[in-house]
């Protein structure tokens, strides 16, 4: 699955500390997920979003108004199954680390 996130601003600080932490969860998870930065206002007006930074995540507006916390990133991330339960052991072989 392909995520996009969009983070809209016009380019202040808390727009581009929005970008930043987006990136550390996206970093530390090693995440295949495209960030986008949208600063031209009217495509962020398209969103119906009167307050920035918002963020964007394959088309659906999931925070607008503030900056979030990795935390709250990596939540969001988790309840799109973007990042998997790493305490589960996969199925297959070598599932309980033993190898065939």
């Amino acid at each position: 699955m392909n995520i996009l996130i969009k983070v809209l601003g016009t380019g202040c600080a808390k727009c581009k500390q929005t970008t930043e932490v987006i990136q550390q969860v996206v970093n530390e998870n090693k995440l295949k997920i495209e960030i986008e930065k949208v600063e031209d206002i009217m495509k962020i007006m398209e969103y119906n979003v009167m307050s920035t930074p918002a963020v964007v995540m394959n088309d659906e507006v999931v925070i607008k108004g503030r900056v979030p916390s990795k935390e709250e990133i990596k939540e969001i991330l988790l309840a799109n199954k973007t990042i998997e339960d790493l305490d589960k052991p996969s199925e297959g072989c070598c599932s309980n680390n033993t190898c065939c």
